[in-house]
């Protein structure tokens, strides 16, 4: 089993192959942190129990978290966060309410994209900005997820990750290519700030020799396909 410290570490093992590499938290945990000001007000784009805001949530003016899982939402560890059980593509919010949407792990799960760019579009502020984190669609781990069956899905993802089926849920990869999001982003208003791939060979290093294998496959695989896309996008003035 590939379980998250396990993986961890293969990731440390990694940078020090690749000085310099960034894994996709901190990429996006940085682009957060520059605008998430003390006079700031975030929205947290499915929460769920946790996340960066963890980290940043007493920093900012005002904090509120939307997620539809109540389980995940009660247990959010947030102690500054205004929590509210909605759908994500439904913000139960005025219009130009944030000046910061985040939002990490949650555009695969999405059925209707179009429907959540347009309702973060419309409660971000003028010059507000989104930042997510989100897999690659156009990465050879992202595609073999997708080629599992999916009545498979939670009872893989158990075994080889060692997450329970309350922590998996079904994804769909609507918006989960560079072409689709800057595509979405020009389609409501928002101004691509940046859009950036980070690779990471870990996820299929159930061991030694496969780690050492995924990081040499890593070495051939483009930038565009690299497993996971962190976007920062910004609304752009009426």
């Amino acid at each position: 089993m590939l379980s998250l410290d396990r993986q961890n570490r293969y990731r440390e093992r990694y940078r020090a192959m690749r000085p310099g590499w960034r894994t996709s938290g901190e990429v996006y945990e940085s682009r957060v942190r520059q605008y998430a000001t003390s006079d700031a007000i975030v929205l947290d784009l499915g929460c769920g129990a946790g996340g960066v805001m963890e980290l940043l949530g007493a920093q900012v003016k005002m904090l509120a978290g939307i997620d539809r899982h109540w389980p995940s939402l009660s247990c959010n560890r947030v102690r500054a966060m205004h929590r509210v059980l909605s759908e994500a593509d439904a913000i139960p919010f005025r219009a130009a309410s944030f000046d910061l949407v985040v939002c990490s792990w949650v555009i695969e799960h999405i059925a209707r994209p179009a429907r959540l760019f347009a309702e973060v579009s419309r409660v971000l502020k003028p010059a507000g900005h989104f930042v997510f984190l989100t897999p690659n669609a156009a990465n050879y781990v992202t595609l073999l997820n997708r080629l599992t069956p999916k009545l498979a899905q939670a009872p893989l993802v158990r075994i080889c990750y060692g997450r329970v089926r309350a922590d998996t849920f079904p994804v769909t990869y609507r918006a989960n290519t560079l072409r689709a999001l800057r595509k979405l982003a020009g389609d409501f208003g928002l101004r691509v700030c940046a859009l950036e791939t980070i690779h990471d060979p870990t996820y299929l290093a159930f061991g030694e020799i496969a780690f050492r294998l995924s990081a040499l496959i890593e070495r051939f695989i483009a930038d565009a396909c690299a497993v996971h896309i962190v976007g920062d996008f910004a609304k752009s003035a009426p």
